[in-house]
């Protein structure tokens, strides 16, 4: 290799670990203010979901209730949760909102939670940024994120953020 290309080579290197430290250190500050925002933090499963509209007609909510596997944080009396979201279908009318979690039946979920003032239940912190779905990875049976982080790291993260002084 000539000297040109070795350098082009390292800074590409140089350039490439930067971005993946700082987006890593991004995602950190994200989780750690996710749980500090939260009032319950839970991992849990999707068992139920209904749609109405509000009160006047003019906008759609679900309903989802969540069985609840795991409280890292909260309340960790109930069995279940019920969290509400924008959006859904009522009959022939259905309403989507951008930046909004969605849930789907049977789905495993971790999610950062805040109580809702209007109702007994709760509602997801950030929008979509508050829910993050569970799978179980194919080759180890482990459980992890959608984004392939091990679900039992990011619970030690979650503990520790909240660990914090």
């Amino acid at each position: 290799m000539d000297a040109k290309f070795k350098y082009l080579f390292w800074v590409l290197i140089f350039i490439t670990g930067f971005f993946i430290t700082g987006y890593s250190q991004q995602e950190n500050t994200r989780l750690e203010n996710l749980s500090k925002q939260a009032d319950v933090i839970l991992i849990g499963k999707v068992t139920k979901q209904t749609s109405d509209w509000n009160e006047n007609k003019t906008r759609i909510f679900t309903k989802a209730t969540l069985q609840v596997d795991e409280y890292l944080k909260g309340n960790g009396s109930k069995n279940s949760i019920e969290v509400t979201y924008p959006g859904g279908e009522v009959g022939e009318v259905g309403e989507l909102y951008t930046h909004m979690p969605r849930f789907s039946y049977n789905e495993e979920v971790l999610v950062f939670l805040k109580k809702d003032a209007k109702s007994s239940g709760y509602k997801v912190c950030n929008g979509e940024d508050g829910k993050i779905r569970v799978v179980r990875d194919e080759n180890t049976g482990e459980k992890i994120t959608t984004s392939h982080l091990k679900l039992d790291h990011l619970k030690s993260q979650i503990k520790d953020f909240l660990n914090e002084k």
